[in-house]
């Protein structure tokens, strides 16, 4: 059962998963750097409501389970974890400039998607079935 969060005027329980990629997905996530890009997952995402749940990854890219709040900010969130993620790893660990010349670390791309307690198909019945005696 998903616990439900609730402020002065709503009750949500909204998860996301995200996935972000490394530029032209390089290899270059190991364990250490990994670890960096949890921690400043988790200290950014205290600015914008955000908890995270899950952090894991493969070498190229990295598969984040976080908690929002509906007042959270998700686009600048992102622009400023992987801004910030990127510029910090890249200061810690300069030998990543051998695979990763320019400036980002990330691609521009992501996959952000919703997660819930149901599928698309039970709550489409839901719905369906309201108003019927």
């Amino acid at each position: 059962m998903i616990k439900l969060d609730n402020n002065n005027h709503s009750v949500f329980a909204l998860y996301y998963h995200l996935i972000l990629t490394t530029m032209y997905r390089r290899e270059v996530i190991d364990e250490t750097i990994a670890k960096e890009l949890e921690n400043h997952f988790i200290r950014i995402a205290k600015n914008y409501h955000i908890k995270l749940q899950e952090f894991n990854f493969e070498a190229d890219h990295v598969h984040i389970l976080f908690k929002a709040h509906p007042n959270s900010e998700l686009s600048k969130f992102l622009n400023a974890y992987k801004s910030a993620s990127s510029r910090l790893v890249k200061k810690e660990h300069p030998e990543i400039k051998d695979k990763l010349w320019k400036e980002m670390f990330w691609s521009k791309t992501f996959c952000l998607l919703t997660t819930g307690g149901v599928t698309i198909d039970t709550i489409k019945k839901y719905i369906e079935k309201q108003g019927e005696a």
